[in-house]
C-alpha cells in the first residue's frame, strides 16, 4: 500500500528517563532554579582529628659513625604543615640549620656546619609539630646518634610527676653536674622527652656524675623563661661507669608555681529555708582592699580554681541579692583562713552559716 505525503507517519520513540531528567532541568535552569543539581555524598570527607606520628628517622636512634656532612630527614605519618613541624625539631648541642626541605611527608635537615668528630648528638621533635589539619603530635621523639665509632652505653631513666602543667613532651636536660643549664645556649650533654605517663629515658652519656633538670616549655617558644616556663632540677646527681652504665628509677616532681589549685567544699544552711543566694566573700592576703564574691548553687556544693596564694572565706545567703552581706539580718559561717597551693587541691571545706543574733526564726 503506496504511502502519500499526506499519509506518512514517522515512528515515535518512548523518551527515556534520562532524557525526561535533562529536559526538567533545561527547563529549571531557564526558569533561574538550580533544582537538578546531582546528589551526592558531602565532599571532604569527614574531619582529620588523628594526630601524625613519626614513621623514620635518619640516622636512627642510637647509630654510630655518622658521617660528618650527613643529612638527617625525619618522615612523618600524613603531610605536615612545613613551618610548625620544621621549627619544631633541634639539633644539641646545637648546630645551625640551613635549610629545612621538605619533599611530601618527608623532612630534610641540611646543616650549615659539619658535625664534630666524637661527639653524641641529639635530634628531637617537640609537640610543636602539627598536620595540614592543625592536629598536633601527640608524642615528641628524640634521636640520639654520634659521629664516633662506638655509640656511648650511658642511660638515665626516671618519670616527671608533673603538678600544674601537662606532662607530655616536658624535656629533661642532663648536664654534668658542675654545671648549671644555659637554656638558650642548649649546652647540656644529652636531651630526653617525657611522654604520656611522665616516662622517660636519656641515652648516649659517657661515663661521668650527671644532674637531671626538668624544663616544662608552657609558651612553646623552646627557650626558658622564668615568666612562664618552669625549670627544676633532680635533687640528687647520678653516676654513670663503664661497669655501671644504666641509673634508673629517677623521680624529678615539678610543680608550676602558678597553677591554679581547686577549692572544693559544701556550705550547709538549716536555719534560712530557702531563697537568696549562697555566696562565698574570699579576701586575698596579698590585697586585702579587694574582695571577690562566688555563686554557690542551691545544693550548697562548689568546686572553684584559686590562684596559689592565703585567702580568708566566708560563706552567708545574701536574702535580697544585693551581692552584700548583712551582718544583722543574713546567716553567715565564721570566716576561716585557707591556703591555696600550686596545682593543688583543698577539699572538704564545710561552711556551717548560723542565723544572726537576735534575728526571729523562720517562720514553720
Amino acid at each position: 500500500m503506496s504511502r502519500g505525503r499526506g499519509s506518512s507517519r514517522r515512528m515515535i520513540r518512548p523518551i527515556r528517563a534520562r532524557e525526561v531528567w535533562v529536559l526538567a532541568c533545561a527547563v529549571a535552569i531557564a526558569a533561574g532554579t538550580p533544582s537538578c543539581a546531582k546528589k551526592g555524598p558531602p565532599s571532604g570527607g569527614p574531619p582529620d582529628l588523628d594526630p601524625p606520628t613519626i614513621l623514620s628517622v635518619t640516622p636512627d636512634s642510637g647509630a654510630a659513625a655518622v658521617a660528618p656532612r650527613t643529612r638527617l630527614t625525619l618522615t612523618f605519618s600524613e603531610g605536615m604543615e612545613p613551618r610548625t613541624a620544621g621549627d619544631a625539631v633541634e639539633i644539641a648541642p646545637k648546630v645551625d640549620i640551613r635549610q629545612r626541605r621538605w619533599s611530601g611527608r618527608t623532612l630534610t635537615l641540611v646543616l650549615a656546619d659539619s658535625l664534630q668528630p666524637e661527639q653524641v648528638y641529639t635530634m628531637f621533635v617537640g609537640l610543636g609539630a602539627r598536620d595540614r589539619h592543625g592536629n598536633g603530635l601527640k608524642q615528641g621523639r628524640t634521636v640520639v646518634f654520634t659521629t664516633a665509632a662506638r655509640f656511648p652505653p650511658g642511660i638515665i631513666e626516671g618519670k616527671v610527676q608533673a603538678v600544674g602543667f601537662a606532662v607530655p613532651g616536658t624535656y629533661l636536660w642532663c648536664y654534668p653536674d658542675t654545671l648549671a643549664p644555659d637554656s638558650t645556649a642548649r649546652d647540656f650533654e644529652a636531651v630526653g622527652l617525657a611522654d604520656d605517663n611522665g616516662a622517660f629515658r636519656i641515652s648516649g652519656l659517657k661515663p661521668g656524675r650527671y644532674r637531671v633538670w626538668a624544663f616544662a616549655d608552657l609558651n612553646h617558644n623552646r627557650s626558658f623563661e622564668p615568666g612562664s616556663d618552669v625549670l627544676a632540677p633532680a635533687e640528687t646527681t647520678l653516676t654513670i661507669s663503664t661497669q655501671v652504665p644504666v641509673a634508673s628509677g629517677l623521680t624529678l616532681k615539678v610543680v608550676n608555681p602558678k597553677a591554679p589549685g581547686r577549692f572544693q567544699g559544701a556550705i550547709q544552711d538549716s536555719v534560712a529555708g530557702d531563697g537568696g543566694q549562697l555566696r562565698l566573700i574570699v579576701t586575698s592576703e596579698r590585697d586585702t582592699t579587694r574582695k571577690l564574691l562566688y555563686d554557690v548553687p542551691d545544693r550548697g556544693g562548689f568546686d572553684f580554681k584559686f590562684d596559689p596564694g592565703t585567702y580568708t572565706v566566708r560563706a552567708f545567703r545574701d536574702l535580697d541579692r544585693n551581692k552584700a552581706w548583712k551582718r544583722d539580718t543574713e546567716p553567715a559561717s565564721p570566716e576561716i583562713r585557707i591556703t591555696v597551693t600550686p596545682g593543688g587541691v583543698l577539699e572538704n571545706v564545710v561552711f556551717r552559716l548560723d542565723r544572726p543574733q537576735g534575728a526571729a526564726a523562720p517562720e514553720e
